[in-house]
């Protein structure tokens, strides 16, 4: 008995230390939430006998589909690739001698025959070399969560898609100039100003490509 409680006494504080550091990456933050346009002061109807009336609300020919207005749909097409590939190399050197030649009389006679020489040689040689490539393609809509004075726009929205093996987000957020936007209302994330793109998930999956959370305890603690 007294081994069964000194088990469990020892095997809670380790699963109260896995639940602290075997957290997964989890849902997406509020803020990617969808905005919607706040809805217009009702104001009083006045009958004033025409058939076009203002407040019942219009879009003008010209404006076509495009996103425009806060709660606006606008599709953003991912297209990104980055690149980045460092070389850095090095080589020192450094030679050094000092020579004394002893007289062969006197108290400093056993010297002879050899002089008292020093020298010393010192060099370094170093290389390093880093590469890194990322790639990112599909398409997620977003919507208008701020119009600015001069036309820009705040876009941002999440995707989520849920798998067999666990769940996969995309979160996209960044400033739009109305001009960008193609007829068909879409954009390349390329000419999204300030983005910020997260692509992360939950699941098997994830934990799979994960370090357990003991071996990330004993990575912190491990001088070597």
């Amino acid at each position: 008995m007294r081994t069964s409680s000194f088990k469990m006494a020892a095997l809670g504080p380790m699963l109260l230390l896995a639940a602290c550091m075997g957290g997964h990456a989890g849902p997406p933050s509020a803020e990617y939430r969808p905005s919607f346009a706040p809805p217009p002061p009702v104001a009083p109807v006045v009958s004033n006998g025409a058939i076009f009336q203002a407040s019942h609300g219009y879009s003008p020919l010209t404006s076509g589909t495009r996103a425009a207005q806060v709660g606006d749909i606008l599709t953003i097409a991912l297209v990104e690739r980055t690149q980045a590939t460092k070389t850095n190399s090095a080589n020192t050197g450094r030679n050094g001698e000092i020579g004394l030649s002893a007289p062969t009389t006197g108290p400093l006679s056993l010297f002879n025959p050899t002089d008292a020489r020093m020298g010393g040689d010192q060099s370094f040689t170093g290389k390093g070399s880093a590469a890194q490539e990322n790639r990112l393609s599909g398409e997620i809509s977003v919507t208008v969560a701020q119009v600015y004075p001069n036309g820009t726009m705040l876009v941002r929205g999440e995707k989520l898609v849920t798998l067999n093996r666990g769940d996969e987000y995309v979160q996209v957020s960044g400033l739009v100039r109305p001009n960008d936007i193609g007829p068909d209302n879409r954009i390349a994330s390329t000419r999204v100003a300030d983005a910020k793109i997260t692509y992360s998930g939950r699941g098997e999956i994830a934990r799979a490509s994960k370090q357990g959370w003991l071996q990330r305890f004993f990575s912190v603690v491990s001088p070597f």
